[in-house]
């Protein structure tokens, strides 16, 4: 698994991780795309916009190594604004490919992309 150096752990002051410390030994947890509904807590939408601005600031429109990326975390942004690099993607491998869809994700993250 490879790990992404000098990629901020978690939100700060709160529990939201955007990293994992090692590989799960009962299994990778697959990505999937979760529902980010209109009534979501505040901090659950700026746990998004920290991880979205954390992606960019590390991989611009490149693409990604999953490595140690948190499955959950990256759930939420899953589908829209981060995407499969290539295909066959196997959502349940460390090393899958990803990368951001900076269109989708300009518009669903604006704050992130202000110039």
């Amino acid at each position: 698994m490879l790990k992404h150096r000098g990629f901020p752990g978690r939100l700060p002051g709160s529990d939201f991780q955007f990293i994992i410390r090692r590989a799960n030994p009962k299994g990778i947890t697959p990505l999937s795309r979760r529902e980010r509904y209109r009534d979501r807590k505040a901090v659950d939408r700026r746990a998004d916009a920290a991880f979205m601005e954390a992606l960019w600031m590390h991989f611009g429109d490149e693409p990604f190594e999953r490595g140690n990326l948190d499955a959950g975390r990256l759930s939420w942004l899953f589908g829209r604004e981060v995407v499969p690099a290539s295909e066959p993607f196997d959502p349940e491998s460390y090393e899958a490919l990803l990368v951001i869809d900076v269109d989708a994700a300009r518009a669903a993250f604006p704050e992130v992309f202000e110039e």
